[in-house]
């Protein structure tokens, strides 16, 4: 097996930084979000030692990659609009270019993304649920659902609905919005909605919520509405639908899953899931992970969801990237 085979995604991004220069590394760091920034850096730190053929191998691999790419020079806006709708089709790219710009024109959203979850939570409590849910929609799912869990308890449902309800957000909402952050955000009053929020919206958020949280706040929502709450149970994707990826998928995920996450992770779930991975490993890395979650002692809950959430996290971005397929499905700290 050739040696850059072995790296991660994260891992081969992260060499390539590191063989073109910390002026140059720190130019493309620039344009990321926090989370990309972090993961870069985390797995620089942790690389190792590094041969000058693994510096070859994702050399060349990012050479012929950039050689396919037909958008430089090009109107960038322009570009993507006209790249989403080819990808998936009018209708579905409507629902999320404008969120796309929206938010790389938006130095008010870029900032949002780099604040800690407690600072977001303390600037948006006191304002109207429903600019909230407006803020919550434009952030990632994982950061939104920190932020949620930080608001009071009393709000949550409400706010949740409201995200599950958005079908889109006019510009007088939208300067709202700039009011909150200080920062202009969108144009006049003749732009169109921005398509953002919705079912998946909240469906997404819930999936990095935990469950001592998460299900009162579904149960508030199915009394209030239940076939809102059916919509959204539909839409979420939980640890168990990971079943459901074909095994390409698997073999994909396994490849960004560390041993000690997949250990935490795969504490009580069901025997279909577990044979599942098992099939998709190594002869020799399967047996070592079955003797492994004989020998651990019990974990907590908490633990567990924690490391499963971790894994979720990784086969949306997965997903997002169109590297693998996913299908949707959808107390205090137990013993599993």
């Amino acid at each position: 097996m050739a040696e850059q085979e072995k790296l991660t995604h994260a891992q081969r991004a992260s060499l390539l930084l590191l063989a073109v220069g910390q002026d140059r590394a720190a130019s493309v760091l620039r344009h990321m979000g926090p989370k990309e920034v972090q993961l870069i850096g985390s797995n620089m730190a942790q690389l190792g030692p590094i041969s000058s053929g693994m510096v070859d191998e994702v050399l060349e691999e990012f050479i012929i990659e950039i050689k396919n790419e037909t958008g430089l020079g090009l109107d960038s806006d322009e570009y993507i609009r006209n790249m989403l709708t080819n990808a998936l089709g009018a209708d579905k790219a409507g629902s999320i270019i404008d969120r796309i710009l929206l938010g790389a024109n938006s130095k008010g959203i870029e900032q949002l993304k780099w604040m800690d979850t407690r600072s977001i939570a303390d600037l948006i409590r006191l304002e109207h649920p429903q600019i909230i849910s407006i803020i919550l929609s434009l952030l990632d799912a994982d950061q939104a659902a920190d932020v949620l869990t930080l608001l009071p308890q009393n709000m949550r449902s409400d706010i949740l609905m409201r995200i599950a309800t958005l079908e889109g957000v006019q510009p007088a909402a939208l300067r709202e919005l700039d009011d909150i952050m200080e920062k202009q955000l969108t144009g006049s009053d003749g732009v169109k909605s921005s398509q953002i929020g919705g079912i998946d919206a909240a469906a997404n958020i819930l999936n990095f919520i935990e469950s001592g949280v998460s299900d009162p706040m579904m149960q508030d929502i199915n009394e209030a509405n239940a076939d809102l709450g059916q919509r959204i149970q539909d839409k979420m994707f939980v640890f168990g639908d990971l079943i459901n990826v074909d095994d390409r998928g698997i073999q994909t995920l396994l490849r960004e899953v560390s041993t000690d996450q997949l250990l935490l992770a795969l504490r009580g779930v069901e025997t279909g899931l577990r044979d599942k991975v098992f099939a998709n490993m190594s002869r020799r890395a399967a047996e070592m992970l079955r003797d492994d979650l004989e020998a651990a002692p019990p974990a907590r809950l908490s633990e567990v969801e924690a490391a499963q959430k971790d894994i979720l996290a990784i086969a949306k971005r997965l997903s997002d990237a169109g590297e693998i397929a996913l299908g949707g499905g959808g107390g205090g700290d137990e013993f599993v």
